[in-house]
């Protein structure tokens, strides 16, 4: 292949990572003309609706593989954690890139850190899976939505429409904006989403010229860690903004694996932990998937699905 075009969303985290793709396949592949085409996706349009009622993050990507199967462009850049579980037939992810900083960060402007928040403050967040971990920490939080790009939402910070909010520390670092960081959320308080922190490149299972390219880009200890991830999140069937978390780091040649399932209001996580072989990564996701659901994690998402437009 002498041309390859590359499909983004048109936020400014999303042309960060699609030319940091393209700065990669030209160390590799320096001859390669590759042409980025942004997109807005649904996902960007619909900033007055929760996710969760308007669809999910697969708003966010959907454009973008529509433009992959009527061959419009030949891969799509992603951050995984946006990227539902199951693809499109004929779609895949190709490529893992070795994954940045997985956890959340508490961005403010008064306070340094999540314990220092005073009672009834109020927190901006999209996200259902860091709500719940808010609530089951601080109760007496008020934990209100919080939609937009990057940039959007630290200007409602600014703004002074909330205390704190909560963002991917990957994001901001990327961007150059890690002065923002008041602190970086240990996971024991706030465990990432699946995917967290790293870049997936997705293409047409059939590409495999394409696949070729992509190869020098794959980082086979964070795809193993990443596929324990989307398998448990597969296996609950949970979407990408569920109140799930799920985190693989390696170690010792094993893959370990933390996970929980909330409730909307925090009153109620539950918590799984293995560890297994780097080849058995996806079984281990589906057998940490099974333990939350023996543990009723099935009717606290059936719950958390019914109750999420309340709040």
């Amino acid at each position: 292949m002498e041309r390859l075009r590359i499909a983004t969303r048109e936020s400014p985290l999303a042309l960060w990572q699609a030319e940091w793709v393209r700065h990669q396949l030209l160390r590799h592949h320096p001859r390669l003309a590759v042409e980025i085409i942004g997109m807005t996706t649904a996902g960007d349009r619909l900033l007055d609706s929760r996710l969760n009622a308007a669809g999910g993050k697969g708003l966010f990507v959907k454009e973008l593989e529509a433009a992959l199967l009527e061959e419009r462009a030949d891969i799509a850049v992603h951050s995984v954690k946006d990227v539902p579980a199951d693809l499109p037939a004929g779609l895949e992810l190709a490529a893992i890139c070795e994954r940045g900083e997985a956890r959340d960060a508490l961005v403010s402007d008064q306070f340094v850190s999540l314990r220092g928040l005073p009672a009834g403050a109020v927190v901006g967040t999209a996200s259902l899976r860091r709500r719940c971990q808010l609530l089951a920490l601080r109760p007496d939080l008020r934990v209100r939505d919080l939609r937009g790009n990057l940039n959007t939402r630290l200007g409602k910070l600014d703004a002074g429409e909330y205390q704190a909010i909560i963002l991917a520390a990957a994001g901001l670092r990327r961007l150059g904006l890690a002065g923002r960081i008041a602190a970086v959320l240990p996971a024991e308080w706030c465990l990432p989403a699946a995917g967290q922190g790293a870049i997936g490149i997705e293409c047409r299972a059939a590409d495999a010229a394409v696949k070729a390219l992509l190869a020098p880009l794959q980082h086979a200890p964070s795809a193993a860690c990443i596929r324990a991830e989307r398998a448990l999140n597969r296996r609950l069937n949970g979407g990408c903004q569920a109140p799930i978390a799920s985190y693989a780091v390696l170690a010792g040649g094993q893959v370990r694996l933390r996970a929980l399932v909330g409730s909307l209001d925090g009153g109620r996580i539950l918590r799984a932990a293995g560890e297994d072989l780097v080849e058995r990564a996806g079984a281990l996701g589906e057998r940490l998937a099974d333990e939350l659901r023996a543990m009723g994690a099935a009717a606290l998402l059936a719950d958390c699905r019914a109750g999420a437009g309340d709040g």
